[in-house]
């Protein structure tokens, strides 16, 4: 039997260098930016402060690694175990043959979701008017009971408590023990709500724990608490987290305070100022009472002194009645003065007023104005006059007949003065203009001079 082997083939044989450069880019290209979730191990953080680890789950695991300037974003610290989300890019490294995620972001697995829901929430309470201002009850001006709602071993509650004693240790702090993180916390929280505001007996109620990442506070963004805290009769302050941290207790509470002790700092009056403004009120106190008796006492002494005889105050009434009637005759003596100078007055305006005194006055006013008008007409007459032989002195100067007073003549053809010997010819007839009449003449000749 024959054995028969395929022909040679000419294929073009890659390098390993030229391989995985083939495998980089078609990588790269096809998936440039993913979501990848799963579980932080083998996790290394250098001194350089990059991030070094695999991301796993029960099947398989992928090298990543995370730079100091990506990492520094990243608003937890990751540790073995986690499961989180990645915001990654596929990259190949040639040299070694590994293909890594170069991870731009981080997140807890958790988290996006737990955000989500967060805002969804959030909508939903603030279209029904859970947030609204107007249906906010305003705080005690001095509570006298303050029921805190905390875990009884946190750091809020001591940090609470050291404040309302620092400020004004007379108020009575109930410490309704609950826990704030965790599965059963929302129930434990409500039920403690709901046992402090039937009770009727708190003036406000305290909402506190301290900060954490959103899944750690999580149990106050619960949508039965949030009801409850809406529809309580008591006021509530929320006090979750830190200054930056926000819940739904914070939105729906009466007050949100930025912080455990800013809630206590709230409810508590500054003892210090309290007895400054004590002090005070004493002081005015005193003066008032001191003012008032002594009023009281110069009422005593002026009603002292009215106490009299009763022949007293009937002479004194004599004596009043004595003083009236002087009054009164004085008053009836100016009046009559008054009346018989303004009577006076009114005679005199009138004998002033008299039509035939103003028909004089008129009459010589007339003849005052006559006399004047004959001076100014005379002035002007005078004044034109002169004016007048003035013009006709001018005119003279200018003249033509004046001209010919002097023995000179004008001669004219046709109406036109002959100003040179070419305006006439042999034969022509010309009239000449002398002082006293005109000479028609005819020429006989011209001849030029000069």
């Amino acid at each position: 039997m024959k054995n028969f082997t395929a022909p040679p083939t000419q294929e073009t044989a890659f390098t390993v260098s030229q391989l995985n450069r083939q495998i980089q880019q078609l990588l790269e290209a096809s998936l440039p930016w993913i979501l990848v979730e799963g579980e932080i191990s083998n996790l290394a953080k250098p001194g350089s402060g990059h991030w070094y680890f695999s991301l796993k789950d029960d099947k398989a695991q992928i090298r990543c690694a995370m730079f100091k300037s990506k990492n520094n974003a990243v608003r937890f610290s990751p540790k073995e175990g986690d499961m989180v989300r990645l915001r990654a890019r596929v990259t190949f490294y040639g040299p070694r043959g590994d293909c890594q995620l170069s991870v731009e972001s981080m997140e807890s697995a958790g988290e996006g979701a737990l955000q989500q829901a967060f805002e969804r929430l959030k909508n939903t309470l603030q279209t029904e008017g859970l947030f609204d201002p107007n249906n906010k009850k305003a705080l005690p001006v001095q509570p006298e009971r303050v029921a805190i709602i905390t875990s009884p071993i946190g750091a809020a509650v001591r940090d609470m408590i050291i404040a309302f004693r620092r400020r004004f240790p007379l108020t009575e702090l109930t410490i309704l023990p609950s826990l704030v993180q965790g599965k059963d916390a929302a129930k434990n929280i409500l039920k403690q709500l709901q046992r402090a505001d039937s009770s009727g007996h708190f003036d406000a109620i305290v909402l506190g724990r301290g900060g954490g990442s959103l899944e750690d506070l999580w149990s106050f963004n619960d949508e039965t608490l949030a009801r409850a805290i809406f529809a309580a009769n008591t006021p509530i302050v929320s006090a979750v987290g830190h200054e930056t941290d926000f819940t739904i207790a914070d939105f729906v509470a009466d007050v949100r305070a930025a912080t455990p002790t800013a809630a206590a700092e709230l409810l508590s009056p500054d003892r210090h100022q309290l007895i400054r403004q004590i002090n005070q009120q004493e002081q005015q106190l005193t003066r008032r009472m001191s003012r008032i008796l002594e009023q009281k006492q110069q009422q005593l002494d002026f009603t002292t002194k009215r106490i009299r005889h009763p022949k007293e105050r009937i002479e004194q009434q004599q004596n009043q009645l004595n003083q009236l009637k002087h009054r009164l005759e004085q008053n009836i003596l100016r009046r009559l003065s008054h009346h018989q100078t303004q009577m006076e007055n009114t005679a005199h305006r009138l004998a002033k007023s008299s039509p035939a005194r103003r028909i004089e006055q008129n009459k010589q006013q007339l003849l005052d104005m006559d006399k004047r008008l004959s001076r100014a007409l005379s002035n002007a007459l005078t004044q034109k006059q002169t004016a007048f032989a003035r013009l006709v002195d001018k005119l003279n100067l200018v003249s033509p007949l004046n001209t010919l007073s002097r023995g000179y003549a004008i001669a004219s053809k046709k109406s036109h003065v002959i100003r040179s010997v070419e305006g006439v010819e042999k034969g022509d007839a010309i009239k000449v203009r002398v002082q006293n009449g005109e000479i028609d003449c005819t020429v006989a000749g011209t001849k030029v001079i000069g």
